[in-house]
């Protein structure tokens, strides 16, 4: 049995201190190495689950420094994939660790100048609008898809953004359901608000098919994912009490999500605030509304729609299978779908490489993680691959341009509501 840390810490009142119950639940038995894409890819202990927490100890026990490079270089390689989660036993928080961790050690250490920009970006929605309208316009342009086959950080953005064009027709029908399910709210988001607008609509429209009520919920702003997984807690907390603030002004029973990283988010709200005593209650009742959309179209059915023969394969997005631990319901909303070939996906379970900006920070390690990825996809021989998270689309997209593999990516629901489109508009 693992000893406890002793009665003094080296980092008292940081993160990291308060996370010490989680860090002594790992027995380091080793179940979560072959679920770690990090340790996969560069075979390196420090870069395991089980390695990584030896660290975060190391640092509370004061045996290692706040400011040890290689602390920083292993910390840093972690995708918070939270695939250690699932295989582990002993049931060790793994991605509060790390956020805890990661906070800390920006207390000594600033975030790179790339990830400040970022998360100060996605803090403000007017320069963040101005940024993603910018991004459409380059789209339209349709540059990036010729820009995205260059190498390197450039090329790969490129492709990334390339990746976000629509794969299926959207087609507003007039299909509604009762509303009895109860008022739902979608949460915009910012990149799927930004450049996957359709999606969202896309959303609303299954949901009311499904008898669900849509309600538009203003105010709301960046989950705060992107900053909490970085480390950036405070900034996590602040926006995080602006869309708690936005959802309580509505009677709302359940909080729509399309993106996993985000609903992971503020499904954990809750622990987020759990130290505020002005807002702990109010996030844990919030983060008990939220379902991930396709959790909502799964509990209705969903209803069946037209015929989509397209062959396609599915990725589960980490967020959705590790931190949410949904397996049926995407399965669900695509096996509503009449004539929809489903090809099974090897290491369906592993990681893609995205993980919010870690493919901007992390490149190299972040491509070794996609390439395995990549080779399955193409194994499939499927046309699409479907899969509810944009960072996992915009990554697998960008990947699957530059490799010539297929058409790209799409979400489930839009496969959906592709379906329901044709089911109104066919002949009866």
């Amino acid at each position: 049995m693992t000893a406890a840390v002793g009665p003094t810490c080296a980092l008292p009142d940081t993160p990291l201190a308060a996370a010490v119950p989680g860090i002594m639940t790992c027995v380091h038995c080793g179940f979560c190495l072959q679920a770690c894409p990090t340790y996969l890819a560069l075979g390196d202990e420090n870069d395991s689950p089980r390695g990584r927490i030896l660290l975060m100890r190391s640092l509370v026990e004061g045996t290692l420094g706040i400011d040890d490079p290689d602390v920083h270089t292993h910390i840093d390689q972690c995708l918070g994939c939270r695939g250690c989660e699932t295989a582990c036993p002993s049931g060790v928080p793994y991605g509060h660790l790390l956020e805890a961790t990661r906070a800390t050690i920006a207390l000594a250490r600033p975030l790179p100048l790339v990830a400040r920009l970022i998360l100060r970006t996605f803090e403000r929605p007017h320069l963040l609008a101005a940024m993603l309208a910018g991004a459409r316009l380059l789209r339209a342009t349709r540059l990036p898809r010729l820009l995205g086959r260059l190498p390197g950080r450039l090329g790969f953005a490129m492709a990334m953004l390339a990746a976000t064009e629509g794969r299926v027709p959207h087609r507003p029908y007039t299909r509604r359901g009762t509303g009895a399910r109860g008022a739902t709210a979608v949460l915009r988001g910012c990149v799927m608000r930004g450049l996957y607008a359709e999606t969202n609509r896309a959303t609303e429209r299954t949901l009311r098919a499904n008898d669900y009520e849509v309600v538009d919920v203003a105010g709301q702003q960046c989950c705060g994912a992107l900053h909490a997984h970085a480390g950036d807690l405070e900034g996590a907390r602040r926006l995080a009490r602006v869309n708690i603030a936005a959802f309580e002004r509505s009677a709302l029973s359940f909080i729509a999500v399309n993106a996993a990283g985000c609903g992971a988010m503020m499904k954990e709200y809750g622990h987020l605030l759990a130290s505020d005593p002005l807002w702990a209650e109010r996030a844990a009742a919030v983060s008990a509304k939220v379902r991930d959309a396709t959790e909502l179209l799964a509990d209705a059915g969903p209803a069946r729609g037209a015929s989509l023969p397209l062959a396609i394969t599915y990725d589960a997005p980490c967020h959705l299978l590790h931190a949410q631990r949904l397996v049926r319901p995407p399965l669900a909303v695509l096996g509503a779908i009449p004539d929809l070939e489903i090809v099974p996906l090897t290491d369906t379970d592993q990681c893609c490489g995205a993980a919010g900006i870690y493919n901007l920070l992390e490149p190299e390690v972040s491509g070794l993680v996609l390439t395995p990825k990549l080779a399955n996809i193409s194994a499939t021989g499927a046309e699409l691959v479907a899969t509810g998270n944009p960072g996992c689309q915009m990554q697998i997209g960008a990947g699957m341009l530059r490799t010539r593999t297929g058409r790209g990516t799409v979400h489930p629901i839009d496969l959906l509501d592709a379906s329901y489109s044709r089911a109104e508009r066919s002949p009866t």
